[in-house]
């Protein structure tokens, strides 16, 4: 029919006096402005009504599904199918009289229909993964890795399409000469593949998940994980900087997950005091009357004073064998007292499972002997756990010289100033006349 129509105008134009190519010309014009202008109410309808109409209704409706839709433009977007649609349908039923004409048309028609719907895919698949992300399970097993994956497959597939549209060769012969480049493409997109294998595994066996408090010294990561995506893991680190890691480099590289401390609801402290060697010695009966004055170890240094008496009676060991007889040592004392203190610190959890109080030696060394203190705060937030931290060893390091214990430090200048000045008066003592009166 639509041929017909054109035929019935061209002669029409030729009997008004125009010759055969002025005709077709002044035909392919007004068909495209005929259609152009279909095309363009038909843009108008879809955007200013459907749209805007749909779009109202979203709006007032309590689903939060729909709201994604129309964040996203998905159906802004489709509406632009509407003109696109009209030209290609009209193009095939008023130009067939021009093949060339209709031919290119068509082929441009079709690059740009693909080409939009691609746009669409992408934003419902954005979409997707923000209506996903409302969901409970969005926080132990994140999909974006997978949604950029997938983004990535239709975009490739919709640019051989409209490769194929723009050289005239179907889609497998093109599929088919890309085999030769299939080690090009590869190395290409190496990094994309570590790392779509990588978040495969990240989320399959819940390595970590945004949210998380990850430590990753390697990379100078150590903060909050913000987002995992197919190439890249972003790290907000605790001075506000950012951390981008590669995806692959988690499976690759050791990394720390603070997640079984965040659940567990205590975050452990594990700091050493070096206590000097010369300062340790055997308690005598003074230091135990000083001892009995402290409130936490008062029954403890009577309890154990007793059990070390009666083991000395039983064994026949007299006050005079110093070697043999049992005796408190100050450090010893002291670790009680230290465990006490713990076991009473309102901001550390009890010594029951799945938390330990332990204050332990560890290997001495030149610098003294180490007094490990391993307990867990029940604050977990950074500053309030450095709070309780720093009160426990203030008070641990202020009560030291109690138990005639020194804490051990390397001298400083002041220390070797004093030691001159020392020598000095000395020298200067032995110098002087046994008599000023001559």
């Amino acid at each position: 029919m639509g041929e017909k129509i054109v035929t019935e105008l061209e002669n029409l134009l030729q009997q008004a006096g125009l010759n055969e190519q002025w005709s077709q010309l002044i035909m392919v014009v007004v068909i495209a402005l005929v259609v152009l202008l279909i095309a363009y109410f038909a843009d108008y309808l879809a955007k200013n009504v459907l749209t805007s109409t749909i779009t109202r209704m979203v709006r007032k409706s309590k689903n939060k599904w729909d709201d994604a839709l129309v964040n996203r433009r998905v159906l802004q977007r489709v509406s632009h199918l509407a003109p696109a649609l009209i030209i290609y349908f009209s193009t095939q039923v008023w130009l067939d009289p021009f093949p060339e004409v209709q031919s290119v048309l068509i082929t441009g028609v079709q690059i740009y229909i693909i080409f939009i719907v691609l746009l669409t895919v992408d934003a419902l698949l954005s979409a997707f993964h923000d209506i996903y992300q409302i969901l409970p399970m969005a926080r132990e097993r994140p999909i974006k890795g997978y949604i950029q994956v997938t983004k990535i497959i239709i975009h490739s597939v919709g640019g051989i399409l409209i490769l194929s549209l723009i050289i005239g060769k179907s889609p497998t012969a093109i599929l088919a000469s890309l085999g030769a480049l299939a080690a090009v493409l590869i190395l290409v997109f190496r990094d994309t593949i570590l790392g779509f294998v990588s978040s495969i595994q990240l989320s399959a066996n819940k390595m970590v998940k945004p949210g998380e408090w990850i430590s990753m010294p390697g990379r100078d990561a150590d903060g909050i994980v913000l987002e995992i995506t197919v190439n890249t893991v972003k790290v907000r680190n605790w001075d506000k900087t950012i951390t981008t890691i590669p995806t692959h480099a988690l499976i690759n590289e050791s990394f720390q997950n603070w997640k079984g401390m965040q659940e567990s609801m205590g975050r452990r402290i594990a700091r050493s005091i070096n206590i000097d060697i010369k300062s340790i010695r055997f308690c005598d009966d003074q230091m135990l009357e000083q001892f009995k004055k402290f409130r936490l170890i008062r029954d403890y240094i009577w309890q154990k004073q007793e059990e070390i008496d009666q083991f000395n009676r039983e064994h026949g060991i007299t006050d005079e064998d110093t070697v043999s007889r049992r005796r408190l040592t100050n450090i010893g004392v002291f670790r009680k007292y230290v465990e006490t203190y713990l076991e009473q610190h309102p901001h550390i959890h009890p010594s029951k499972q799945p938390y330990i109080i332990m204050v332990r030696h560890l290997q001495p060394t030149e610098r003294g002997l180490p007094v490990q203190i391993y307990v867990f705060s029940k604050q977990q937030e950074w500053k309030y756990y450095e709070q309780v931290q720093a009160d426990i060893f203030d008070h641990i390091l202020a009560v030291v010289p109690e138990f005639g214990l020194r804490v051990f430090q390397n001298p400083s200048g002041d220390d070797f100033r004093s030691l001159t000045q020392s020598f000095g008066q000395q020298e200067q003592s032995s110098n002087a006349p046994e008599s000023w009166g001559e």
